[in-house]
């Protein structure tokens, strides 16, 4: 699927938007996945991935951060981005950027699911 309204990655627009580095952009991006992977159906899931170039290179980022830990609620998450050097309150930060970014790219339907467990 080409994207429709998006030309920069992900990471590069984080990068750019919040002044993270391209590691900490695509490591909370895999970390978002992660968590949206815990909380949605795998079918629903798998609309979300499918709308972010690259998702399974930043989910395996977030594997390798978080070893065998899943995250299964926002503290999770929290403490994710933590471990990437961030403040827990760039989750709230990364979350608009990501589902926007889904939405451009041209899954509204995607773009919903995030947004929905992203509350």
């Amino acid at each position: 699927m080409m994207a429709t309204g998006t030309s920069a990655s992900l990471p590069a627009t984080l990068t750019k938007q919040l002044g993270v580095t391209e590691g900490q952009a695509a490591g909370g991006t895999g970390a978002i996945l992660a968590f949206a992977q815990q909380r949605l159906a795998a079918g629903d899931f798998d609309i979300v991935a499918k709308a972010i170039p690259g998702s399974e290179k930043y989910l395996a980022m977030a594997k390798q951060l978080l070893g065998s830990a899943t995250i299964s609620d926002k503290a999770g998450l929290q403490s994710a981005f933590s471990k990437l050097g961030m403040s827990p309150d760039m989750v709230g930060k990364f979350a608009p950027i990501v589902t926007d970014y889904v939405s451009k790219a041209g899954s509204e339907q995607a773009s919903k699911l995030l947004a929905g467990v992203l509350k």
